[in-house]
């Protein structure tokens, strides 16, 4: 962990990371004047397992915290499924940049800073549709908000960049580049003030993107042993999905880790690694 010692005791998801790291983490959350602290990572790093165990540790000393992923603030499927018939199919598949509903963010994020009594949206991933309100989970006077998600703090690239495809889907789905010219336009346009609401940044640094579709795999494999009714994704469905992900994934890996406030770099076993 950069700007501090490397916890000899952290362990990977799925089993979680150890107390010396989340205690590190909590301190570091809890520095004076912050209400709202950012996890980033790439898919499956563990960002909802160490902001469950901040959470856990934190209200163990009497805090109240808040969690809140930017999944809670995907576009419902009706208003996805419009930008496909619209702009580009591609942006039927929630999750990249262009597919988040940020005024509801904005809103629910100076809501929890203030501490008033919010109701935080839920998005249920199997049924691929945001819950009804009623459904939604209240906080009220947070101490502290947890915000995690895959690209927090993550620029948009130049637009030269733009013009070779970085994978199968690019090349064969978005051979116009429509698809990652809106969603590059969206994350230059639309994403910094959302960004700008995290107090401080921790990064998950994940060794490189070639680890996410396994780790992606797993996360897929637990969810269909928790429900073994769900049917889930074929590994060469998975490894398509991840690609939606591959461009802005590979824009986090150059970029975050210059600025993150703290860089918590990870093995392919998903365990924090020492740092020079």
């Amino acid at each position: 962990m950069t700007q501090g010692a490397h916890p000899a005791d952290a362990d990977p998801t799925p089993g979680g990371f150890g107390a010396t790291l989340v205690d590190a983490v909590l301190a570091d959350a809890r520095r004076a004047g912050v209400r709202i602290y950012g996890i980033s990572g790439l898919q499956g790093s563990g960002k909802s397992t160490l902001a469950a165990q901040l959470a856990a540790a934190g209200r163990a000393t009497g805090m109240r915290i808040a969690v809140v992923s930017i999944d809670d603030f995907y576009l419902d499927r009706p208003q996805r499924e419009a930008l496909a018939r619209e702009v580009h199919p591609l942006l039927g598949t929630r999750g990249p940049p262009g597919t988040h509903d940020l005024p509801l963010a904005l809103h629910t994020l100076d809501a929890l800073r203030e501490g008033d009594d919010v109701a935080i949206p839920r998005f249920d991933k199997l049924a691929d549709r945001r819950l009804p309100a009623h459904g939604w989970a209240r906080v009220a006077g947070a101490d502290l908000v947890v915000f995690e998600g895959w690209f927090l703090g993550t620029p948009a690239e130049p637009a030269p960049a733009l013009l070779r495809p970085v994978n199968a889907l690019e090349r064969d789905e978005d051979r116009d580049g429509v698809w990652r010219r809106h969603c590059n336009d969206a994350l230059a346009r639309d994403y910094p003030p959302l960004w700008s609401r995290i107090d401080r940044l921790l990064l998950l640094a994940a060794p490189g993107f070639e680890v996410v579709p396994d780790w992606r795999w797993e996360q897929e494999c637990a969810a269909r042993a928790r429900n073994p009714a769900h049917a889930g994704m074929s590994r060469a469905q998975c490894d398509r999905f991840v690609q939606h992900y591959e461009r802005v994934s590979r824009q986090a890996l150059r970029t975050l880790p210059a600025r993150a406030d703290l860089v918590v770099p990870l093995d392919a076993g998903r365990a924090p690694r020492p740092t020079d």
